[in-house]
């Protein structure tokens, strides 16, 4: 992906503050936003915008933590409709990285292969997410699919999720729901945000 923005994309992050996204409480989202970077503050925020079938860009950068190791090292997460969480985390250099690891789906799915760059490095996420589709009684006839690209580097390709991750905001899978960004006590930092909403069904010409 390149760094234009398509047209009719939302930048959810405007670069300049958090004055639209809450903590999960809804009470406004504390994290702290300079030159155009935002970096992880107390408590998970989310997007007030909710969606459905969605491109996700974004950019982030895990700390340097040498002395630190494993899900203590650079530790954040994406979800997507607050419900299905990619990794964030320093796992630089990691021979066969596992269900915890950055890039992965956590504790369902290990990425193909690491595509981390070191900290202190920018790195990207490009998504591309359907969301489960329920039917009037409540019941998933399609399971959540996504793609996902780290760093111009597939790691999971068209995959089919079971279910939520831990530590969703709710398993309302048939419901839009928001991006959220995780808290996980460490110094993460995001920047260059936007999502391109999809439509639901695809175009009669095509």
């Amino acid at each position: 992906m390149t760094n234009q923005i398509p047209q009719n994309a939302i930048q959810v992050f405007n670069n300049r503050d958090v004055s639209n996204w809450t903590q999960r409480d809804g009470q406004d989202a504390n994290w702290i936003v300079e030159n155009g970077v935002m970096s992880v503050n107390k408590g998970d925020i989310m997007t007030q915008d909710r969606f459905t079938d969605f491109i996700l860009h974004l950019e982030f950068m895990t700390p340097h933590m040498p002395d630190a190791t494993g899900q203590a090292r650079g530790n954040s997460g994406v979800f997507l409709q607050g419900r299905y969480e990619i990794q964030v985390l320093d796992s630089y250099g990691i021979e066969n990285p596992g269900k915890g690891d950055c890039g992965s789906i956590y504790n369902q799915f290990s990425p193909l292969t690491n595509a981390c760059c070191p900290p202190l490095e920018w790195q990207t996420y490009d998504v591309y997410f359907r969301a489960a589709r329920v039917n009037s009684k409540g019941e998933v006839v399609d399971r959540t699919r996504l793609t996902v690209i780290q760093n111009n580097i597939v790691i999971h390709n068209n995959i089919e999720l079971p279910g939520v991750t831990g530590a969703a905001i709710d398993e309302q899978v048939g419901e839009p729901g928001p991006l959220l960004l995780q808290d996980h006590g460490d110094d993460v930092k995001y920047r260059n945000i936007w999502i391109l909403p999809l439509p639901l069904s695809g175009s009669d010409q095509y």
